[in-house]
């Protein structure tokens, strides 16, 4: 191997050659060029700024949003023997006295920061010293679609990190994240300050990875054992809450099933256990909540299982491209039921703290009930939130079993009749008013309520009292119906 590049991952990484999309973004890095890198997860993000690190033989500065993915991160590096440290608040003063001492004396290759470190007065002296000194050769910002406002995890600490390109002046930046529509991405560019960047985006889509979304049954254990059985190595199955976390690896454990629980609410000790657990056993299942997988590199799960409605199509791509990150055949499964959606509404409503940031996840949950409700290719559906457009899959459950669609004219008419009747009302009121006028069952109703506002003949309130009314296209439904066929 003749190429200085290719020498370097495989001293340091035991790589034979890099993946799609990484070789540009580490020569942009070295060459002193700004850049936006969007690459799917197991892509190799984390390579593309390790690798100048040890190339340059400076100091590469890392901002990323979870204690436990920056320490995580930190330990595999340290067992290859490249020299990495986190601060963070949790440190002794012991040990953050040494930490920066090892800064100054060029004696680290990666410091990895969470963002609200930068509000700190001592942390930005120490980045402008060791700027002024030449040892900081660059900038990343991992998951940096919590920058933007339009993101589907804005953290408004990293709105703040517009102020690297004041501290670092001269050092490229590269913004990394596995999922970022074009108005993230723009969104990005401006709020970073990049300059010229090169501009990476590669494929979301994973060939190897088989979506299924199935109504989740009043007790969802059978359906739940059974994934488990047919599933291959690591299992990794997300619940919402934390209760449901521990319930969930519970009832598993009473089944036969060695599950582990983790979230963030766990003492540090038994976080600590149950991420080790889940890395070193031969065929672990981990019942987490979604911030658990940022960066854990187990490439053989071959089972995502979420039993809650995701949040948005965004954050589902990213959870469950956790799983077949060996490039071998793996399953993404999730069971959902009408009523999380609720749940989400009024959770988001209860979290978001500007109207806009409101409105906009309100959106992206009924983009991501659209996904679990509609009858296409699931991957499709999922890859056009993020604005790519792609061939159906083959591979997802409705590729394979391609579910008939009936003809709900009649049916919608009803619904929106009574909905300009009434000028406004909310979901669980319209349907029981139509199911004692029709005699059939409300849910029937509700769902076909659900359906209209996903063919945008109906608007829903982004409050999340799930408040209807009549859009202009179904007042024109009504004026002169056409077929609507739907999968029920």
């Amino acid at each position: 191997m003749s190429d200085p590049l290719t020498q370097a991952l495989q001293e340091h990484f035991g790589w034979s050659g890099f993946r799609p999309g990484q070789r540009p973004v580490v020569e942009a890095m070295l060459s002193g060029r700004d850049c936006l890198a969007v690459l799917p997860t197991g892509a190799g993000k984390s390579l593309c700024y390790q690798l100048p690190a040890l190339v340059r033989g400076g100091l590469v500065l890392v901002i990323s949003p979870l204690v436990a993915l920056m320490e995580d991160q930190v330990q595999h590096l340290q067992r290859r023997g490249i020299p990495a440290a986190c601060l963070h608040r949790g440190l002794d003063p012991a040990r953050r006295r040494d930490l920066i001492a090892r800064v100054r004396d060029n004696r680290l290759r990666l410091i990895y920061l969470a963002p609200e470190r930068l509000q700190v007065e001592a942390t930005r002296q120490l980045l402008e010293d060791i700027n002024d000194q030449g040892q900081l050769v660059g900038v990343a910002i991992d998951e940096a679609h919590c920058i933007s406002a339009w993101g589907h995890d804005f953290r408004p600490d990293y709105r703040r990190l517009g102020q690297l390109r004041r501290l670092c002046p001269g050092v490229p930046l590269v913004a990394l994240s596995a999922t970022a529509a074009p108005r993230v991405r723009a969104d990005l560019i401006r709020l970073l300050e990049l300059r010229r960047p090169l501009i990476q985006v590669r494929s979301a889509r994973r060939d190897n990875l088989a979506y299924a979304m199935r109504r989740r049954p009043a007790d969802p254990m059978p359906q739940v054992l059974a994934a488990l059985a047919e599933a291959r190595g690591a299992k990794l199955i997300y619940a919402r809450t934390r209760r449901s976390v521990e319930s969930w690896a519970k009832r598993l454990s009473e089944a036969g099933v060695e599950a582990i629980a983790y979230h963030a609410g766990m003492d540090p000790e038994s976080r600590a256990l149950a991420l080790t657990h889940f890395q070193e056993h031969a065929a672990p299942v981990l019942v987490a909540t979604v911030a658990f997988g940022m960066g854990v590199d187990r490439p053989d799960v071959g089972l995502v299982l979420h039993l809650d409605l995701p949040a948005s199509a965004e954050g589902y791509l990213q959870e469950s491209g956790r799983a077949g990150r060996d490039g071998l055949p793996a399953r993404c499964l999730v069971l959902f039921d009408p009523d999380d959606r609720i749940t989400l509404a009024w959770a988001i409503r209860a979290s978001a703290d500007e109207p806009q940031r409101v409105e906009l996840a309100q959106q992206q949950l009924r983009r991501m009930e659209a996904v679990a409700e509609g009858p296409g290719c699931r991957e499709q559906a999922l890859l056009l939130a993020v604005g790519e457009l792609v061939p159906p899959c083959g591979r997802c459950d409705r590729c394979r079993e391609q579910p008939a669609l009936q003809d709900w004219s009649e049916q919608a008419a009803e619904v929106l009749a009574a909905l300009e009747q009434r000028g406004g009302v909310d979901l669980r009121s319209l349907g029981d008013e139509l199911a004692r006028a029709e005699g059939e069952e409300v849910e029937r109703w509700r769902w076909l309520a659900r359906r209209l506002v996903q063919e945008d003949l109906i608007a829903e309130s982004d409050d999340g009292s799930q408040r209807l009314w009549l859009r202009p296209a179904g007042r024109r439904f009504l004026q002169q119906p056409w077929t609507l066929r739907l999968a029920a």
